[in-house]
């Protein structure tokens, strides 16, 4: 069974553009990528949109689909009302390059922003040893296929271009808050986390764990548990007393 389905698709670059109507055949099973492709081979051939594995595994194909932050490839046509106009626009928190492709490069300088790994300088490789439930822990964080929807979504860098440079949005919130709970990482990242990528600017909407494909609980149990240590660190009587005291005998 197909439809003519009814598509509005942001077209332009970064001096800007507009949404353009097309009609086109959408048939049982396809995603909306499959309903792009054919736009592309039927009506708009220099129609630009970013994909790659079309498994839900690359992050490449990350769009906003009727205003929430999607993959193109993993938005069944079958979940959207075919009596209504499919709008299909750019990530807004990102610039334009062209059409749907947007420049994440944001991303990728807040990722080389946070310091690497550190085992125990005592350790070799082939020595680090781990509890199952470590290993469990931190597996959750591992599946981030780094799409960036929870960062397009995330209002902080997405309503507030002046925090950008402060704020290194919930992906890399996370990836701090999976070092600083790996047993054997001994940097101390709970002072940077706050004062130097903007933890205290998460008022933890869990906006970014509803867009985010993989099912990551990106709030409960990355960000909610950083923001614990850091108030354990700045509030806790007993912390400050301990912290105190080895001051002082140091």
């Amino acid at each position: 069974m197909s439809y003519k389905g009814r598509f509005q698709v942001w077209r332009g670059d970064a001096d800007g553009g507009e949404l353009a109507y097309y009609e086109v055949e959408v048939n049982d099973g396809e995603v909306v990528l499959d309903v792009l492709h054919r736009l592309q081979a039927t009506q708009a051939p220099d129609l630009a949109v970013r994909w790659n594995c079309k498994a839900g595994k690359c992050g490449s194909c990350s769009a906003e689909i009727n205003g929430r932050p999607r993959l193109l490839c993993m938005t069944r046509m079958s979940v959207l009302n075919p009596e209504e106009v499919v709008i299909v626009t750019p990530m807004r928190t990102f610039p334009v390059i062209r059409d749907l492709v947007t420049d994440v490069s944001f991303n990728y300088e807040k990722a080389r922003e946070i310091p690497s790994f550190t085992p125990p300088a005592d350790l070799e490789p082939g020595e680090y040893r781990m509890a199952q439930e470590d290993v469990s822990r931190s597996q959750e964080f591992r599946k981030c296929i780094e799409c960036f929807l929870c960062q397009d979504t995330c209002h902080v860098v997405r309503d507030h271009d002046d925090h950008k440079q402060s704020y290194a949005g919930p992906r890399f919130l996370m990836r701090i808050a999976e070092l600083e709970m790996h047993p054997l990482d001994v940097a101390d990242r709970v002072p940077a986390a706050q004062d130097e990528h903007g933890l205290g600017l998460c008022n933890i909407t869990k906006c970014c764990t509803d867009v985010c494909p993989e099912g990551i609980k990106i709030t409960d149990n990355a960000l909610i548990p950083m923001k614990e240590r850091v108030a354990d660190r700045k509030y806790d009587p007993l912390v400050w007393l301990g912290r105190t005291i080895t001051r002082r005998r140091g």
